[in-house]
């Protein structure tokens, strides 16, 4: 077989295994309780102008109620919010909240935003300052910030790059390319802009700190002489992938910047994507790079496939541009990795409470997911039971075994809650209409789970384990390492309220019995240069009264590999305690990993053959529990034959 054929086949394996292996781990997200958020200065503007702008907070509810408070730290004032389950909250600033908040030269300032809410929320920054001007990013919550980032911006042309950083915690070391430049308190920012070109920039804190991409204004392509701010918050580079998939918006051509982590780096696959050539800085070879070299491609109205042998960060950019009435400006989009794929995600877009800013915009949300499973993609809208998604057209990318798809978003009072069990990435962005030059594009919910180092508790990271309950019983550590140290005995170890857990020692994959209480859950891992890393969690175990079986033809699914039916037709029921009474995935069948129905009593009729039945329950904790079983289906048939007398 031909080598590249072997190599295609193989990278498509990979890509499947790890859709299917992460779409049920709860990983840290997008979605959070607490975040902090800053604002850059809009080409120009100065603040006298700042009656021009329009800033805006999102908050968007799962399926809880909620409170919370926006805390505006130069402010020292406080706007308490309330949100129905499904539904959404915005607030649009004032002049004195938005000069509290708008950065405009080099220097430190109190100019954040404290977010926290009650439950788990998503939250969406805007920043508008006239009919075509406007950008928006998702905010990232602080159990999703890191210690490391690369600035990844564009090239400046007549107005400054620039980012900030705000700090979390109190006496936070700033570095960059290893040189201290400041330290800050909670709350605090450090804003930096430059003419140079700071793509690419090595940003080092050695507390965790949100980092913000914030051009003062330019023009994509490169030499476009129309220009716009930017404004997106970056993930850290322990959340980097390896493998991306990049989706094209409805004005069907992007561009792409690809910003290397480590010396060495190679780029081994590139499909659907060319490199740019004539841009400042860039690179225009694949392989060999070095840590903080980046990469600008176009790419092709399918999509762009690209898989590095390091991890990479990956930014997207809607570019001026005007396809059949629709019109966009350039904005800035971050990528997550393929590895970053979640089962569901509540989203909202913008609604402009300026009308001026917000004339002829059409809103869409930007789903990516498995070709072969992208039909069991699903949308609930405020609440209301999941309907399939609607108003688009699948575009499958051939290379990754993706697809994606544009569907139009119209309701503004209420969340999106987009699923699939196969696992999603979803974004959102705006267009204009009419000749109207608008656009926004943003990661609208993704996980956000440390690749470096992480360890999960019964599918749960480590980083959500005091967020959720675990009953009393067996509990499984797995742990996800880059870079392991392949040999050293203490390369793995395990503690339980500070003392280690010696029959864990060197495993990766390991279960222990837990009684009701709080437990600390540490990880301590030496990488193999000899660095070493620590990840903590709160486990909380309760006393609980949950439990599931379910039954084929009254056959427990324990017991189903000793049966074989005889006819096709099969009755399965579930019975299940403890089952969480609202949620739209309490109940979940799956026949070989392809989902059936979320009844809890169904009829199938089968061919011959062997089936693996799952179920997956979603308990009223919010805890899962999956139980499978074989099927094996051979109905007999009697011939019978003419006999002469």
């Amino acid at each position: 077989m031909n080598n590249f054929i072997k190599k295609i086949q193989f990278t498509l394996l990979v890509i499947v295994l790890i859709f299917k292996s992460i779409f049920s781990l709860q990983a840290q997200n997008t979605g959070g309780r607490e975040f902090w958020v800053t604002f850059g200065q809009d080409r120009n503007l100065a603040p006298n102008l700042l009656p021009l702008v329009d800033f805006q907070i999102r908050i968007v509810a799962n399926n809880k109620a909620t409170t919370g408070t926006i805390y505006f730290t130069n402010l020292n004032d406080t706007v308490p919010f309330s949100i129905n389950a499904y539904g959404v909250y915005d607030h649009s600033f004032t002049t004195n909240q938005k000069e509290a908040v708008y950065n405009t030269t080099t220097g430190i300032t109190n100019y954040s935003i404290h977010i926290t809410s009650v439950e788990q929320v998503t939250v969406y920054a805007f920043h508008a300052s006239s009919a075509t001007f406007r950008d928006a990013t998702n905010v990232l919550p602080i159990s999703a910030l890191g210690t490391e980032y690369y600035q990844i911006s564009y090239t400046p042309t007549t107005l400054p790059d620039a980012y900030a950083v705000v700090a979390t915690q109190n006496n936070t070391q700033v570095n960059q390319y290893g040189n201290p430049i400041v330290t800050l308190n909670a709350g605090q920012v450090y804003y930096y802009t430059s003419t140079n070109e700071l793509t690419g920039t090595y940003i080092s804190t050695d507390k965790p700190v949100a980092f913000f991409s914030l051009h003062k204004g330019t023009g994509v392509p490169y030499g476009h002489t129309s220009i716009k701010h930017f404004f997106q918050q970056l993930a850290p580079v322990n959340t980097w992938g390896k493998s991306f998939f990049v989706p094209v918006t409805k004005m069907e051509s992007e561009i792409v910047r690809i910003v290397i982590s480590k010396n060495g780096t190679n780029i081994t696959q590139l499909a659907g994507g060319t490199i740019r050539t004539g841009v400042p800085n860039a690179k225009t070879y694949l392989t060999n790079l070095q840590a903080g070299d980046f990469v600008e491609l176009d790419i092709s109205s399918n999509g762009c496939f690209i898989v590095a042998d390091n991890p990479i960060g990956v930014c997207t950019y809607m570019k001026f541009n005007v396809i059949t009435g629709n019109c966009s400006s350039p904005s800035h989009c971050w990528i997550p990795g393929i590895e970053q794929t979640v089962s569901s995600a509540s989203i909202a877009p913008f609604l402009s409470t300026n009308p001026t800013n917000n004339l002829n915009i059409l809103h869409f949300a930007l789903i990516i997911t498995p070709t072969t499973t992208k039909d069991n993609t699903t949308v609930s809208i405020g609440g209301a039971a999941p309907i399939g998604v609607n108003g688009g057209t699948w575009i499958p990318n051939a290379a990754s075994g993706i697809s994606f798809y544009n569907m139009p978003l119209t309701e503004t009072t209420a969340s999106y809650v987009f699923s699939n069990p196969e696992g999603i990435i979803i974004f959102g962005y705006g267009v204009g209409n009419n000749s109207l030059f608008s656009s926004y594009y943003y990661l609208a919910y993704s996980a956000m789970r440390d690749l470096e180092a992480t360890f999960y508790a019964n599918d749960i990271s480590y980083q959500l384990l005091k967020e959720n309950d675990f009953c009393e019983g067996d509990v499984h550590f797995l742990a996800d390492i880059e870079g392991l140290h392949p040999s050293h005995p203490d390369r793995i170890t395990w503690w339980i309220n500070g003392t280690e857990y010696l029959p864990a020692k060197t495993l990766d994959n390991w279960n222990k019995y837990f009684s009701a209480g709080i437990y600390e859950i540490r990880m301590d891992v030496l990488y193999d240069n000899y660095e070493i890393a620590s990840k903590t969690g709160t486990l909380i175990i309760k006393s609980c009264n949950q439990s599931a079986a379910f039954f084929a033809n009254n056959v427990l699914h324990s017991e189903l590999k000793d049966t074989t039916f005889c006819n096709k037709s099969v009755n399965f029921r579930a019975e299940i305690e403890g089952l969480h009474p609202t949620a739209s995935d309490s109940i979940m069948w799956y026949i070989n990993d392809v989902f059936e129905t979320s009844q809890a009593t169904w009829n199938k009729t089968f061919e011959n053959g062997t089936y693996e039945i799952k179920l997956v329950v979603h308990y009223d904790n919010d805890t899962y529990a999956t139980l499978t079983g074989t099927l094996k289906v051979q109905a007999l048939w009697l011939k019978i034959r003419n006999v002469r007398y």
